[in-house]
């Protein structure tokens, strides 16, 4: 079984958001133009000198946070899971977790993030998700957290594709500013982006039903058209990626990618950020995190998940984190909500609340985990199930857009929200 496959373990609705289905609900390009509701901006250098190309992870189906950070400190953890929690630190079991602190572990399906952590590149996050909302809908989640603005349907444009139109384009000209690692259509964190595509697998990217950009200029002569600069980026991005021989590249530091679909589509994100091409913003899909089943720590499919993962970002770390651009470079990794804090009769977790998720780069204050507890004792839990959200995502995006990403427009990328400040970055 692929870490990546969607299908295997997922509930009756995650398992509608095949590859297929959940691609028809994107848009094949980003639109460009600003929408309707948007304030007057002037486009955001960066003023601190940061500016770093933001990639994404978003782990699709709802990560179990507390098999991701685990709080092996806190005794009902172990209560409510006694057959697929992981192992405390100084137990002799298979699999036991790897201590970040006096509190909270990770497994060691995701070792491989344990150099980025005690280098201080790594911070983890814990019960954070979304306030505004309690859905508990993959649907409704993904598109409230990608949007940024929970519970309203009016805003059709995403969190990142705003930063990119209310900020000047990193390499003037640059065809290419987003990119989607997806097939079909573009998510909604990058709906609205200019110059930004989604691209299957950069490798054998091909432009076979468009006219050549001659052919494209004579059908738009007379005025400005979304599809005619679509079109020309979509073909000049085909002739970059011609240039850029994907298949022949070879990581810095001895990195090894797995050969997954999260492992290649970081290796390919490393190759375009090294051939300097104006690349600003990143999304990478990680699928195969609803598991209402098979959660043991150590086989189990979570258990594969998280190693695809620390993997994957692990090779990313040491390919582009430890050579000159470490300093240019912020990743995120995401997921709509976490799981229920107590397995059910399968030994998985069902749809919760407050989940888990690290923020990776040479700008942030890692080393530590950030969070403020709310415990999991049943009178702590919300409802008496679910692990309480206590830092909104919103913040730490805003933040790593201020501080990382050099844009102040948080008004416009965050709608009606006044973020909260938590200190991580550097700058």
């Amino acid at each position: 079984m692929r870490p990546s496959d969607p299908h295997t373990h997922g509930c009756d609705e995650f398992r509608t958001l095949s590859r297929r289905s959940f691609m028809r609900q994107s848009l094949p390009f980003a639109a460009l133009g600003l929408p309707s509701w948007f304030p007057h901006v002037e486009l955001a250098t960066a003023e601190n000198g940061a500016r770093d190309v933001l990639v994404t992870i978003f782990l699709r189906g709802g990560a179990d946070g507390l098999s991701m950070v685990a709080p092996f400190g806190d005794a009902s953890y172990y209560d409510g899971r006694p057959t697929i929690a992981i192992p405390r630190p100084d137990s002799r079991a298979q699999g036991r977790g790897l201590a970040l602190d006096d509190f909270f572990m990770l497994p060691a399906a995701l070792q491989a993030l344990v150099p980025a952590y005690r280098a201080g590149n790594l911070l983890a996050l814990q019960a954070v998700g979304q306030m505004a909302t309690k859905t508990r809908s993959h649907f409704e989640a993904e598109r409230y957290l990608e949007v940024g603005k929970p519970e309203d349907l009016s805003v059709d444009s995403g969190w990142v594709a705003r930063h990119l139109q209310t900020s000047a384009p990193l390499l003037p000209g640059a065809p290419l500013r987003g990119i989607a690692l997806a097939g079909g259509g573009i998510r909604y964190t990058l709906v609205g982006a200019p110059n930004t595509l989604a691209i299957p697998s950069p490798d054998n990217f091909r432009v076979n039903y468009l006219p050549d950009a001659t052919i494209i200029d004579q059908m738009y002569a007379t005025a400005w058209s979304p599809v005619r600069d679509s079109a020309r980026a979509a073909l000049a991005t085909a002739e970059l990626f011609k240039r850029l021989a994907f298949s022949t590249y070879k990581p810095d530091n001895g990195a090894v990618y797995p050969t997954t679909d999260l492992g290649r589509g970081l290796r390919s994100i490393a190759a375009l950020l090294k051939a300097e091409v104006g690349l600003e913003a990143a999304l990478l899909d990680a699928w195969g995190w609803d598991t209402h089943a098979n959660q043991e720590p150590v086989e189990g499919a979570m258990a594969q998940s998280m190693k695809d993962l620390g993997d994957s970002v692990g090779a990313f770390w040491t390919d582009i984190m430890q050579g000159p651009l470490r300093k240019q470079v912020t990743v995120i990794v995401m997921s709509e909500f976490g799981r229920n804090a107590r397995e059910n009769g399968t030994r998985g977790t069902d749809h919760g609340r407050g989940g888990a998720g690290f923020v990776l780069g040479a700008g942030i204050r890692g080393g530590r985990v950030l969070t403020q507890w709310p415990g999991l004792a049943r009178e702590q839990l919300e409802d008496g199930q679910d692990v309480r959200v206590t830092i909104d995502y919103r913040d730490i995006f805003a933040e790593l857009v201020k501080r990382r990403l050099g844009n102040p427009n948080l008004s416009t990328i965050f709608p009606d929200y006044t973020p909260r400040e938590y200190g991580i970055t550097l700058v």
